[in-house]
Protein backbone atom coordinates (compact mmCIF):
# COMPACT_ATOMS: atom_id res chain seq x y z
CA UNK A 1 0.00 0.00 0.00
CA UNK A 2 1.18 3.51 -0.84
CA UNK A 3 0.12 6.49 1.24
CA UNK A 4 0.59 10.17 0.47
CA UNK A 5 0.40 12.50 3.49
CA UNK A 6 -0.04 16.21 2.81
CA UNK A 7 2.08 18.42 5.07
CA UNK A 8 1.59 22.16 5.49
CA UNK A 9 3.88 24.71 7.15
CA UNK A 10 1.97 26.96 9.57
CA UNK A 11 2.89 29.57 12.19
CA UNK A 12 3.20 28.32 15.74
CA UNK A 13 0.02 28.98 17.71
CA UNK A 14 1.98 31.26 20.07
CA UNK A 15 3.46 33.38 17.26
CA UNK A 16 2.76 37.10 17.30
CA UNK A 17 0.95 37.91 14.08
CA UNK A 18 1.64 41.08 12.11
CA UNK A 19 1.13 42.30 8.55
CA UNK A 20 3.24 44.39 6.20
CA UNK A 21 2.72 46.43 3.02
CA UNK A 22 -0.43 48.08 4.31
CA UNK A 23 -2.00 44.82 5.42
CA UNK A 24 -1.41 43.05 2.10
CA UNK A 25 1.34 40.66 3.24
CA UNK A 26 1.81 38.39 6.23
CA UNK A 27 4.94 39.38 8.12
CA UNK A 28 7.07 36.23 8.37
CA UNK A 29 10.07 37.73 10.17
CA UNK A 30 10.50 36.25 13.62
CA UNK A 31 7.73 33.69 13.20
CA UNK A 32 8.33 30.14 14.45
CA UNK A 33 7.03 27.62 11.90
CA UNK A 34 5.59 24.20 12.69
CA UNK A 35 3.90 21.31 10.92
CA UNK A 36 0.19 21.99 10.75
CA UNK A 37 -1.06 20.08 13.83
CA UNK A 38 -3.92 18.35 12.02
CA UNK A 39 -1.41 17.02 9.46
CA UNK A 40 1.15 15.96 12.07
CA UNK A 41 -0.89 14.64 14.98
CA UNK A 42 -3.62 12.85 13.07
CA UNK A 43 -3.09 12.12 9.35
CA UNK A 44 0.67 11.43 9.52
CA UNK A 45 0.49 9.40 12.72
CA UNK A 46 -2.41 7.31 11.37
CA UNK A 47 -0.34 6.58 8.26
CA UNK A 48 2.57 5.52 10.48
CA UNK A 49 0.28 3.20 12.45
CA UNK A 50 -0.85 1.56 9.21
CA UNK A 51 2.80 1.04 8.26
CA UNK A 52 3.52 -0.50 11.66
CA UNK A 53 0.73 -3.00 10.99
CA UNK A 54 1.97 -3.69 7.46
CA UNK A 55 5.71 -2.93 7.06
CA UNK A 56 5.40 -3.15 3.26
CA UNK A 57 3.44 0.12 3.34
CA UNK A 58 5.21 3.12 1.79
CA UNK A 59 4.61 6.62 3.17
CA UNK A 60 5.39 9.63 1.02
CA UNK A 61 5.07 13.18 2.34
CA UNK A 62 4.28 16.16 0.14
CA UNK A 63 4.41 19.88 0.80
CA UNK A 64 3.99 22.90 -1.44
CA UNK A 65 6.48 25.62 -0.54
CA UNK A 66 9.94 27.09 -0.85
CA UNK A 67 13.21 25.85 0.62
CA UNK A 68 12.21 27.27 4.02
CA UNK A 69 9.63 24.46 4.27
CA UNK A 70 12.34 21.77 4.29
CA UNK A 71 12.93 21.75 8.09
CA UNK A 72 9.19 21.12 8.48
CA UNK A 73 9.12 18.23 6.03
CA UNK A 74 12.30 16.79 7.61
CA UNK A 75 10.56 16.75 10.99
CA UNK A 76 7.69 14.85 9.39
CA UNK A 77 10.24 12.37 8.01
CA UNK A 78 11.65 12.00 11.52
CA UNK A 79 8.24 10.91 12.75
CA UNK A 80 8.12 8.08 10.24
CA UNK A 81 7.73 9.05 6.58
CA UNK A 82 9.83 7.18 4.01
CA UNK A 83 10.32 9.89 1.41
CA UNK A 84 9.41 13.56 1.03
CA UNK A 85 8.41 15.64 -1.97
CA UNK A 86 8.59 19.43 -1.98
CA UNK A 87 6.88 21.24 -4.81
CA UNK A 88 8.93 24.36 -5.29
CA UNK A 89 6.35 27.14 -5.27
CA UNK A 90 4.59 29.38 -2.76
CA UNK A 91 0.88 30.10 -2.94
CA UNK A 92 -2.05 30.72 -0.62
CA UNK A 93 -4.58 29.64 -3.25
CA UNK A 94 -6.23 26.35 -2.28
CA UNK A 95 -6.95 25.24 -5.84
CA UNK A 96 -3.39 25.88 -6.99
CA UNK A 97 -1.97 23.92 -4.05
CA UNK A 98 -4.44 21.06 -4.58
CA UNK A 99 -3.53 20.93 -8.28
CA UNK A 100 0.17 20.54 -7.44
CA UNK A 101 -0.53 17.70 -5.00
CA UNK A 102 -2.94 16.05 -7.42
CA UNK A 103 -0.23 16.04 -10.08
CA UNK A 104 2.01 14.03 -7.73
CA UNK A 105 -0.85 11.73 -6.73
CA UNK A 106 -1.80 11.01 -10.33
CA UNK A 107 1.80 10.21 -11.20
CA UNK A 108 2.56 7.94 -8.24
CA UNK A 109 -0.88 6.22 -7.94
CA UNK A 110 -1.38 6.20 -4.17
CA UNK A 111 -3.93 4.03 -2.41
CA UNK A 112 -4.56 6.63 0.31
CA UNK A 113 -4.14 10.38 0.41
CA UNK A 114 -4.33 11.84 3.91
CA UNK A 115 -4.78 15.50 4.82
CA UNK A 116 -5.55 17.25 8.09
CA UNK A 117 -9.10 18.52 8.36
CA UNK A 118 -7.80 22.09 7.93
CA UNK A 119 -4.74 24.24 8.44
CA UNK A 120 -4.53 26.45 11.51
CA UNK A 121 -3.57 29.56 9.52
CA UNK A 122 -6.25 30.01 6.83
CA UNK A 123 -8.70 27.35 8.14
CA UNK A 124 -9.85 26.71 4.59
CA UNK A 125 -10.52 22.96 4.87
CA UNK A 126 -10.95 22.79 1.08
CA UNK A 127 -7.78 21.22 -0.30
CA UNK A 128 -8.68 17.58 0.45
CA UNK A 129 -11.91 17.77 -1.51
CA UNK A 130 -10.19 19.48 -4.42
CA UNK A 131 -7.47 16.84 -4.56
CA UNK A 132 -10.14 14.11 -4.61
CA UNK A 133 -11.94 15.79 -7.50
CA UNK A 134 -8.72 16.28 -9.46
CA UNK A 135 -7.65 12.63 -9.12
CA UNK A 136 -11.22 11.29 -9.49
CA UNK A 137 -11.32 9.57 -6.09
CA UNK A 138 -13.89 9.56 -3.28
CA UNK A 139 -13.42 12.07 -0.48
CA UNK A 140 -14.15 11.37 3.18
CA UNK A 141 -13.89 14.45 5.41
CA UNK A 142 -13.70 14.95 9.19
CA UNK A 143 -12.62 11.37 9.95
CA UNK A 144 -12.44 10.50 13.65
CA UNK A 145 -11.57 6.82 13.06
CA UNK A 146 -9.89 5.04 10.17
CA UNK A 147 -9.59 1.26 9.85
CA UNK A 148 -8.11 -0.64 6.91
CA UNK A 149 -8.86 -4.21 5.85
CA UNK A 150 -7.33 -5.21 2.54
CA UNK A 151 -8.32 -2.52 0.06
CA UNK A 152 -11.41 -1.45 2.01
CA UNK A 153 -11.39 1.41 4.51
CA UNK A 154 -13.97 1.83 7.26
CA UNK A 155 -14.20 5.45 8.27
CA UNK A 156 -16.10 7.07 11.11
CA UNK A 157 -16.70 10.71 10.33
CA UNK A 158 -18.28 13.61 12.13
CA UNK A 159 -21.57 14.92 10.74
CA UNK A 160 -24.11 17.43 12.00
CA UNK A 161 -25.58 16.05 15.20
CA UNK A 162 -23.70 12.75 15.25
CA UNK A 163 -21.39 10.35 13.46
CA UNK A 164 -21.52 8.42 10.21
CA UNK A 165 -19.71 5.15 9.45
CA UNK A 166 -18.85 4.51 5.79
CA UNK A 167 -16.87 1.89 3.90
CA UNK A 168 -14.99 2.75 0.74
CA UNK A 169 -12.48 1.02 -1.52
CA UNK A 170 -9.14 2.60 -2.30
CA UNK A 171 -7.99 4.90 -3.74
CA UNK A 172 -9.56 7.46 -1.42
CA UNK A 173 -8.74 10.90 -0.01
CA UNK A 174 -9.37 11.35 3.73
CA UNK A 175 -9.15 14.43 5.93
CA UNK A 176 -8.37 13.55 9.54
CA UNK A 177 -9.13 15.17 12.86
CA UNK A 178 -8.94 14.42 16.57
CA UNK A 179 -9.69 10.77 17.34
CA UNK A 180 -7.94 9.23 14.33
CA UNK A 181 -4.60 8.96 16.15
CA UNK A 182 -2.64 10.31 19.10
CA UNK A 183 0.21 12.80 18.89
CA UNK A 184 3.76 11.43 18.72
CA UNK A 185 7.14 13.05 19.30
CA UNK A 186 10.12 12.22 17.04
CA UNK A 187 12.77 10.14 18.81
CA UNK A 188 16.52 10.57 18.30
CA UNK A 189 16.74 7.60 15.97
CA UNK A 190 14.03 9.07 13.76
CA UNK A 191 15.67 12.49 13.76
CA UNK A 192 19.02 11.04 12.68
CA UNK A 193 17.42 8.85 10.01
CA UNK A 194 15.47 11.80 8.58
CA UNK A 195 18.73 13.50 7.56
CA UNK A 196 19.41 10.85 4.93
CA UNK A 197 15.89 10.09 3.76
CA UNK A 198 15.12 11.21 0.19
CA UNK A 199 13.67 14.69 -0.26
CA UNK A 200 12.72 15.26 -3.87
CA UNK A 201 12.18 18.81 -5.16
CA UNK A 202 9.75 19.16 -8.08
CA UNK A 203 8.98 22.23 -10.13
CA UNK A 204 5.29 23.18 -10.11
CA UNK A 205 2.85 22.01 -12.74
CA UNK A 206 0.88 24.54 -14.76
CA UNK A 207 -2.25 25.49 -12.81
CA UNK A 208 -4.44 28.52 -12.27
CA UNK A 209 -4.76 30.45 -9.03
CA UNK A 210 -8.46 31.15 -8.51
CA UNK A 211 -8.15 33.48 -5.52
CA UNK A 212 -5.87 36.24 -4.30
CA UNK A 213 -5.50 37.99 -0.95
CA UNK A 214 -6.57 41.63 -1.01
CA UNK A 215 -5.68 42.44 2.59
CA UNK A 216 -5.28 41.10 6.12
CA UNK A 217 -6.78 42.66 9.24
CA UNK A 218 -6.17 41.90 12.89
CA UNK A 219 -9.25 41.44 15.09
CA UNK A 220 -10.29 44.37 17.25
CA UNK A 221 -8.61 44.39 20.65
CA UNK A 222 -10.65 42.87 23.45
CA UNK A 223 -12.52 45.32 25.67
CA UNK A 224 -11.61 45.50 29.32
CA UNK A 225 -13.67 43.84 32.03
CA UNK A 226 -16.24 46.00 33.79
CA UNK A 227 -17.15 45.18 37.37
CA UNK A 228 -20.60 46.09 38.65
CA UNK A 229 -21.59 46.14 42.29
CA UNK A 230 -24.23 43.55 43.21
CA UNK A 231 -26.33 46.41 44.57
CA UNK A 232 -26.27 48.39 41.33
CA UNK A 233 -28.79 46.40 39.29
CA UNK A 234 -29.78 49.39 37.16
CA UNK A 235 -26.21 49.83 35.92
CA UNK A 236 -25.94 46.13 35.10
CA UNK A 237 -29.16 46.28 33.08
CA UNK A 238 -27.93 49.39 31.26
CA UNK A 239 -24.62 47.74 30.35
CA UNK A 240 -26.31 44.58 29.12
CA UNK A 241 -28.76 46.64 27.08
CA UNK A 242 -26.40 49.23 25.61
CA UNK A 243 -22.92 47.68 25.50
CA UNK A 244 -23.18 43.90 25.61
CA UNK A 245 -25.79 44.04 22.85
CA UNK A 246 -23.40 45.99 20.62
CA UNK A 247 -20.73 43.35 21.08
Amino acid sequence: MKILVCISKTPDTTAKIAFANGGKKFEEAGVQWIINPYDEWYSLVRAIELKEKDPATIIHLVTVGGADAEPIIRKALALGGDEAIRINTDSSDSYYIAAQIAEVANTEKYDLVFTGKETIDYNGASIGGMIAALIDAPYMSLATSFLMEGSTATITREIEGGEEVVTVNTPVVVSCQKGVAEQRIPNMRGIMAARTKPLKVLEPAAADSLTSIESFELPAPKAGVKLVSPDNVEELVRLLHDEAKAI
